[in-house]
């Protein structure tokens, strides 16, 4: 039931909702309504929303006629499963009772546009090279409300522009445009050299050879010259590496490091980032009630809106600019146990999308923390203190600046040369596990996060009454007895709520790590591995042919395409001692939700509870695992400099060539609710011509011509005013002859990424279907492939699964021959072999969905449908029972 706009004659309100619109809404029809009944409520006449019609079955094809209502056929099939997207309904959890003392200004509302009933459109095939996947298209987008904060991120003034203030300090007074470099030509050398990993030594040698020098017309003739342009005549975009020394326990150390608020500015004035800065938190809400919260960037969190009201008793209108940490020891070499140990810098400004892509450049190294394993102290536990105020003795060098500028604040300008007001702050750190205990001080098998006594925290206050009683006070309150953390006298900082959990380490390779020891040990390792070997191959799916329970140092990459099929080839095994399977299939369900769940770009209050249900899922269950009786540096430097300068003037000269254009302004807004993506198929077919014996032998196709023959007598229909009845369409079909013996087919469909953000990312490939025959290679014989895949039927959200056995297109001269000169004839297709309708709900144990393939009579129902409604390939296992057979 839904409620209408008695003024606009908008029907998706609510009555909360209702009431909420007409007080906020700008169109002029619902102000005047509003002003008319503000006296008292109007409640609108609420109506149900008309049921859609859907077409007559055409049927599927075996030896009889199919039951119509056991799979679905042709392109307007019977609907089956709703899959709509949920309903956001809810309190969002907040908590904050001071919230709405800033909701000084009108809330956000979209332009007033006068609204339409939707209208079902017809599915068409769009074209021959890319196809709009329509399914994702045709999904309902959820509405979204934005509450900014009235008085963050103000403008002060403005100045010139990064790329201009660049400019000026190249002392360019030739008008050259790839100053300081001769020409075009050498300048794509250099940036070739310094890009590409080409070493000083390759360099020289290349250009030594007579006459490459000159060809090439360069003013450099060895690596030495060319370093010597970058170091003096390009600006320094970045800040230059610090060295100072850390006395701790008597013995220096040497920290090389950039000057934090250097590498701020530097961040924040990167023109590449200008337009997609955030400067004030904001409140985003799914719905017009202001009840779903949404949470996506950092600027959508409590965390940014909490400070800012902190901060606004001592400087209002200032811009928060939060700082996030990330550090993590690396060993850069198998012999003789080198290792370095990088600090890194990113603002929390920066959207998380550009954040997460190296490519992008969105954090700057810091910091070379000292690696030494202080061997010359030989108490273990003396130094394992001694290495921990080390840590915190160099980083507390390192972010000392930021301890008065965090509260009075530094003028800053972005890269379009905005001037603000900037307070950086320390927000968050990204770490493993030993990197939060070393960051947090607490002992090994603690949680960073969990609520303890105060009385634990007064043990860091006894400094004061000595060194030994300082010990001994830390050690009984559970802590390591760090003389100064780093992050003591930052301001505004809480540094155990700034430790965030990080997908690779704390989920990766923390919880699936050791559930799949766990599984392993319950389930034997030669079943899983056994069981591993049987899947079938898909898109999304990296088959191990060796198993999974043999393998050493798993990457995150290895584990999340274990994660993809892990659920699967647990299903059904058998447990020692008769135990339940219904409790380990629970608890591994449990995980794997929680760890996909937690990877959303967007999350709603709704979501977070989902992530509790999943969590307490697995405590539910865990239990079953116990009853399984399973317990448990300066060279290095220069070269950074001169790649960072390289990559700093490839941005000004890509603005030159651009022209110099004023930045057009970005809003940050919510991240769009739909997956949108572009279904593309090759441009020339996979094999030009394939007769139809062929098609029904090697691909499979059994009953390609009678599907096809009821696919064009039901398109040439379409139009009738009273739909065919079944047999009036077998009939019909028996007349259709075929003027073409062989067909180009297609072996592979792909789902392109579209970039929805703006951030220029390049296309990826998410998703394939190939449908191909047996084929020889140089092995031996690749078998036949045959993907499952979800169909949308008609066009409507409904989707059901199918066997993609041949995807084709008709020959452009027996089109017309065909079909009607009115018909719109698609230009691709797949014959499809249908599974039984999905159930209502999944299996309880599992949480997944059982399938059996269509039959009548015996014989498998098949049908032809457009390829522009195959929604997206679906890994379909095996149900292997008790052991593999």
């Amino acid at each position: 039931m839904s409620t209408r706009c008695p003024a606009c004659f908008r029907d998706d309100f609510t009555v909360t909702g209702l009431s909420q619109h007409l007080a906020k809404s700008r169109n002029p029809h619902c102000q005047a309504l509003y002003h008319q009944s503000r006296s008292q409520l109007h409640t609108s006449e609420q109506q149900d929303e008309p049921d859609e019609s859907t077409a007559p079955d055409p049927g599927g094809y075996g030896e009889d006629k199919p039951d119509e209502s056991t799979a679905p056929d042709g392109p307007d099939g019977d609907e089956f499963l709703q899959w709509g997207q949920e309903q956001y309904d809810g309190s969002d959890g907040d908590g904050d009772e001071d919230d709405e003392e800033w909701n000084f200004e009108p809330e956000w509302e979209p332009p007033v546009e006068e609204w339409e009933p939707p209208i079902e459109e017809q599915v068409e095939d769009v074209g021959m090279d890319t196809i709009e996947d329509l399914a994702d298209e045709d999904e309902h987008r959820t509405h979204q409300d934005i509450q900014a904060h009235p008085r963050a991120g103000q403008q002060i003034t403005r100045c010139r522009a990064a790329n201009a203030e660049y400019e000026a300090h190249l002392a360019n007074e030739e008008e050259n445009l790839y100053h300081p470099f001769a020409s075009k030509m050498e300048w794509e050398v250099a940036r070739w050299v310094k890009l590409r990993g080409l070493s000083s030594t390759a360099l020289s040698d290349l250009l030594a050879i007579e006459g490459v020098s000159e060809r090439l017309s360069l003013s450099f003739k060895n690596a030495n010259e060319l370093n010597a342009i970058v170091d003096h005549g390009l600006p320094t975009g970045r800040p230059k590496f610090k060295r100072k020394q850390i006395v701790v326990a008597g013995e220096a150390f040497d920290i090389y490091y950039h000057d934090v608020i250097e590498c701020i500015k530097s961040l924040y004035g990167d023109p590449d980032f200008a337009k997609y800065l955030a400067f004030a938190p904001e409140r985003h809400y799914s719905d017009e009630d202001e009840t779903v919260r949404l949470f996506h960037d950092m600027h959508t969190g409590k965390w940014w809106w909490d400070t800012q009201k902190k901060l606004d008793q001592h400087s209002p209108g200032g811009t928060i600019i939060p700082i996030i940490i990330s550090s993590d020891k690396t060993q850069v070499t198998l012999f003789r146990n080198k290792s370095v140990y990088p600090v890194y810098l990113t603002i929390g400004n920066i959207p998380k999308e550009i954040q997460r892509k190296p490519s992008h450049g969105a954090h700057i190294l810091l910091a070379y923390l000292p690696c030494t394993r202080l061997q010359h102290i030989s108490n273990k536990a003396s130094r394992c203190r001694t290495l921990a105020n080390l840590y915190h003795a160099c980083l507390r060098r390192v972010l000392a600046p930021l301890k008065s500028i965090g509260v009075d604040g530094l003028r800053m300008a972005s890269g379009d040369g905005a001037l603000r007001r900037c307070h950086p702050l320390f927000a968050s750190f990204i770490g493993d596990y030993p990197e939060q205990l070393l960051v947090t001080g607490i002992k090994f098998g603690e949680c960073p996060k969990c609520d303890i006594d105060v009385d634990e925290m007064d043990a860091l206050a006894a400094l004061d009454e000595g060194n030994l009683l300082f010990v001994c006070a830390c050690s009984a309150a559970g802590i390591k007895p760090i003389v100064h953390p780093f992050w003591e006298d930052l301001p505004f900082t809480n540094i155990f709520r700034a430790i965030t959990p990080d997908v690779l380490h704390q989920l990766y390779q923390g919880l699936i790590k050791h559930l799949l020891g766990w599984l392993s040990a319950a389930c034997r390792a030669a079943e899983i591995d056994a069981r591993c070997c049987c899947l079938p191959p898909n898109h999304h799916i990296h088959l191990f042919s060796k198993g999974i329970t043999c393998l050493s140092r798993i990457s995150g990459t290895e584990h999340a395409q274990i994660c993809r099929f892990l659920l699967g080839i647990v299903t059904g095994i058998y447990l020692p001692n008769d135990l339940n399977a219904g409790r380990l299939l629970q608890a591994v369900q449990g995980l794997l939700d929680f760890l996909y769940l937690a990877q959303y770009p967007c999350h709603s209050s709704e979501t977070l509870q989902l992530l509790d249900d999943a969590l307490n899922l697995f405590h539910e269950n865990k239990d079953i695992f116990i009853d399984l009786g399973i317990h448990e540096f300066v060279q290095m430097t220069c070269w950074l400099k001169r790649k960072e300068k390289i990559l700093r003037h490839d941005k000004y000269v890509n603005w030159r060539c651009a022209g110099v254009e004023e930045t057009i302004p970005y809003h940050l807004r919510p991240p769009d609710m739909t997956f949108r993506r572009l279904q593309s198929v090759a441009k020339h077919p996979s094999a030009k011509a394939i007769s139809i014996d062929k098609l029904v032998e090697d691909y499979g196709a059994t009953y390609f011509c009678e599907a096809l023959a009821h696919y064009i007598t039901q398109l040439n229909h379409a139009s009738d005013p009273i739909p065919l009845r079944s047999q009036t369409l077998d009939v019909l079909a028996q007349d259709v002859h075929f003027p073409f013996r062989t067909l180009p087919v297609f072996h592979k469909v792909k789902w392109l990424s579209v970039d929805a953000c703006g951030h220029g990312d390049a296309t990826a490939t998410l998703d394939s279907v190939h449908a191909r025959p047996q084929q020889s290679s140089g092995s031996g014989l690749r078998p036949r492939r045959s993907d499952t895949a979800l169909v949308s039927i008609g066009g409507n959200p409904d989707v059901v699964s199918g066997g993609i056995e041949v995807i084709f297109s008709l020959p452009s001269k027996s089109v017309p021959l065909l079909f009607l000169p009115t018909v719109k004839v698609p230009t691709h297709f797949a014959y499809i072999e249908w599974f039984e309708p999905f159930t209502l709900a999944p299996d309880r144990h599992h949480g997944l969905y059982k399938l059996l393939r269509s039959l009548h009579g015996g014989e498998k129902v098949a049908s032809i449908v457009l390829l522009a409604n195959i929604v997206r390939s679906v890994h379909l296992m095996p149900n292997f029972g008790v052991v593999v057979p």
